[in-house]
């Protein structure tokens, strides 16, 4: 597969070559920043995204399946999915086991982070590939949790496991082990990219841009959680004041992969008037599916400020006195 390489620094010009180059940004103090030279696939890059080096195509990673620098990551929102068959030395990250404190409703500590890891054969030299079930949406909630953690060596498989299952492509049951590293975690960083109960209130009481993307009767208070899904959860239905629905799932093709970037714009930008320099927060229901749509705004549209509420509908829907539209 033809590839050409992008790289992508803080002044947003693209860099493209025949072969891998390292093109080191620094931020505005001067400190280089992670290099992110990925080779990007051609039909990738033709979807005109502002960052097409953060995913990677189902035939790019057939072709890698073994290269001891890439680890292979799936999360679902099926935990049995894949003890069914999953493709070649991908491991699993149960989103709910691995990801979430077991006590507190938050993530995992920085110790724990680094616990998972180490035992997944991961550090900051490996790249990591994201893919999973339901056009991805878990995979991009483990990668949004991995961002969190300030791991850049991140990518997503584009279409996921179900573009990967429609091609014909083999999975299989062996479950891969690899050299535990000595990766060592930072500290969480919940600042910018993630956004709590009283931002999201002042998000709302500011008339700032709050999007909504779960299915059109949860917004309107029709339903409690998707419509095949057990109404239970929350003691309220309705959305966030001033919030605009847009189904996290308008982002995906039939095959699963995402849609190109002049679609994208259209829908967030032509259909409910965002712009690049807006102040986003994106929430659902618990988290996971508005972490597709801030990949979507974040990476392929390249807006710079996007935050997800994971407290989202579950926290606002129960909680005492918050303000609901329906």
């Amino acid at each position: 597969m033809a590839a050409v390489v992008v790289s992508t620094c803080c002044s947003g010009r693209n860099y493209a070559a025949r072969s891998i180059v390292h093109h080191v940004c620094t931020n505005s103090k001067g400190e280089g920043m992670a290099p992110t030279s990925t080779p990007v696939d051609k039909g990738i890059a033709a979807k005109g995204y502002i960052h097409p080096e953060v995913l990677v195509s189902t035939e790019w990673l057939a072709q890698n399946l073994d290269n001891p620098k890439i680890r292979i990551i799936e999360s679902d929102e099926d935990v049995l999915l894949y003890d069914l068959g999953h493709i070649k030395n991908a491991q699993k990250v149960d989103w709910h086991l691995d990801l979430n404190d077991d006590v507190m409703r938050d993530y995992v500590s920085p110790e724990l982070f680094e616990k998972l890891l180490r035992s997944k054969g991961i550090d900051e030299s490996t790249t990591v590939v994201f893919y999973g079930d339901k056009n991805n949406w878990w995979a991009t909630y483990a990668f949004w949790v991995f961002k969190l953690f300030g791991f850049e060596n991140a990518r997503v498989l584009d279409g996921g496991r179900i573009k990967w299952e429609q091609e014909g492509r083999p999975f299989v049951s062996e479950v891969p082990s690899f050299p535990k590293t000595s990766y060592k975690a930072p500290k969480r960083d919940d600042t910018k990219i993630r956004a709590f109960r009283e931002e999201a209130l002042a998000q709302s009481k500011a008339k700032k841009p709050l999007i909504d993307v779960r299915s059109p009767d949860e917004f309107s208070g029709k339903k409690t959680h998707m419509p095949e899904y057990p109404q239970e959860g929350v003691l309220r239905g309705g959305h966030i004041p001033g919030a605009k629905n847009v189904p996290w799932g308008r982002a995906a093709s039939i095959d699963g992969t995402f849609k190109s970037a002049d679609e994208l714009r259209g829908i967030y930008e032509k259909e409910i008037g965002l712009k690049k320099e807006d102040d986003v927060i994106a929430y659902c229901r618990i988290g996971e599916r508005s972490s597709h749509s801030w990949f979507v705004l974040s990476y392929l549209l390249g807006y710079p400020k996007v935050r997800n509420y994971d407290g989202s509908w579950t926290e606002w829907g129960n909680s005492v006195r918050l303000p609901i539209e329906k």
